[in-house]
């Protein structure tokens, strides 16, 4: 089902950017950790090194869109705002979103990426940004599709382009026996094997560096995964890779996929299809995808018994031929 708004809430939307810059620019300076337990303005100012009367015009907008409080001259931070500071780096991500989006006008008109250079092409703060990012949204996402694909009994494990290795450890805590090979780019393996030794999974969980586009996968596993991957390809680049997997399995092995999965029409749900814009602002090739599609490419490969375990969710699961 379509779904319209009023013209009052389109125009709101239209303005949001104006709040949504407000709280990046408070996350870029590090407001949220310089204000402590409160200080004025001018503390502020001369903390961060920035304009006095701009600093002080950007705190009083954080009040009133509720992220700071005000008395007497003095701005804390609320019990929510305050959590910001710790959660920055992953968050700055969102800074960088904002860079590629505001060219997205221009990329409608010349169907071309702002930014083609995918990851490997990132700053190493943007790159650690990316992955914290990345790792804080999968905590309960993981979870989630460890228990949709329902499987327990896995012993080997490939996580193809598995960023911070939130799906390997989780699958790794479900399946007991499971060794887990994380694939991603080099500057990628030292950030992964960090949170690896948070969980104390270095003994089972291990990264190699490589480009899974053009990476030998090997063989021998009875799941792989590609997790938040496939958006950032073409269809015949999904259909490729969705071949080289099929090719790691051993026989009765599981290829899980975990993506935004687009409605038949393409115009929803919501986030799906904008994030088909977010792929087209930040990929040469990238977009989002149907089950109808998924499910092709997964039958072109060999693969059998292919389930979305949640109709509405974001996994599909399919099974190599014993």
């Amino acid at each position: 089902m379509e779904k319209t708004r009023s013209l009052a809430n389109l125009i709101q939307s239209a303005r949001a950017f104006q709040e949504s810059r407000v709280l990046l620019t408070a996350l870029e300076l590090d407001v949220f950790t310089t204000l402590g337990e409160g200080a004025t303005a001018g503390q502020v100012s001369r903390r961060l090194g920035t304009d006095p009367r701009a600093t002080e015009m950007l705190l009083n907008a954080l009040v009133a869109v509720g992220a700071l409080s005000k008395r007497d001259a003095v701005f804390r931070c609320t019990a929510e705002s305050k959590a910001l500071g710790p959660a920055r780096t992953g968050l700055l991500h969102m800074v960088h979103l904002w860079d590629t989006w505001s060219g997205l006008t221009d990329c409608v008109k010349s169907g071309k990426a702002v930014r083609s250079r995918g990851p490997e092409g990132f700053s190493e703060v943007r790159t650690r940004a990316f992955i914290a990012a990345m790792h804080a949204r999968a905590q309960e996402s993981a979870q989630e599709t460890v228990l949709l694909s329902g499987i327990r009994d896995a012993k080997r494990m490939l996580d193809v382009g598995g960023g911070s290795g939130a799906f390997s450890i989780a699958f790794a805590k479900a399946c007991p026996e499971l060794r887990a090979e994380i694939l991603d780019l080099g500057a990628v393996v030292p950030l992964a094997e960090e949170y690896i030794r948070e969980a104390g999974l270095q003994d089972r969980v291990r990264v190699r560096p490589g480009d899974m586009r053009t990476a030998e996968f090997g063989e021998g596993f009875d799941l792989v995964l590609l997790s938040a991957v496939c958006h950032m390809f073409s269809e015949d680049e999904n259909r490729a890779l969705i071949q080289r997997c099929a090719r790691a399995l051993v026989p009765g092995g599981h290829l899980v996929i975990r993506e935004f999965i687009l409605q038949e029409d393409r115009s929803g749900p919501p986030h799906a299809a904008l994030f088909a814009l977010n792929m087209l602002v930040g990929t040469e090739h990238g977009n989002t995808y149907t089950e109808g599609q998924y499910r092709a490419w997964m039958q072109e490969a060999g693969l059998a018994t292919i389930t979305r375990p949640d109709p509405e969710g974001d996994v599909i699961v399919a099974t190599a031929v014993a």
